[in-house]
């Protein structure tokens, strides 16, 4: 089932800081991850899309936008799919969760954002369920 869901964190504060939490959130599909730090908030990284491969991001740092488009055909893509945007936020803690059968495009909305990366393929696997098309063939709303 092809299908976007965020998933709401939570947060608790005292005397020794902040501590953001995520108990709703079941991490056993979960094979790797990796963090992405863009350089400055000019950067557009997209679009990349899977047939397969399940994805959860999740801003620990900063604040990104986030676009994704439901592919109708991994080789040819309609040129007229709207993207649907997301924002993630440090002081918001969310998760956003993707199926298989998105492209997305990101950007960092504020300086020194960090983006988590969760990924249910090995990158072996995710490089064999690996679609790029250029960032013009769709208008993200950045």
């Amino acid at each position: 089932m092809v299908s976007c869901k965020l998933i709401e964190g939570s947060q608790f504060d005292d005397e020794r800081g902040k501590l953001n939490f995520f108990n709703t959130f079941n991490m056993s599909d979960i094979i790797r991850m990796y963090e992405i730090i863009p350089k400055d908030t000019s950067i557009i990284r997209g679009w990349q899309a899977h047939k397969e491969e399940k994805k959860w991001f999740y801003c620990n740092s900063g604040a990104f936008i986030i676009n994704l488009i439901k592919i109708d055909d991994f080789e040819i893509p309609s040129n007229h799919l709207s993207p649907k945007q997301f924002l993630l936020d440090a002081e918001n803690p969310m998760i956003l969760g993707v199926s298989g059968g998105y492209a997305t495009a990101f950007k960092a909305s504020a300086q020194n954002s960090k983006l988590l990366v969760f990924s249910n393929f090995t990158l072996e696997r995710s490089k064999q369920d690996d679609f790029r098309y250029p960032l013009s063939k769709w208008s993200g709303k950045w």
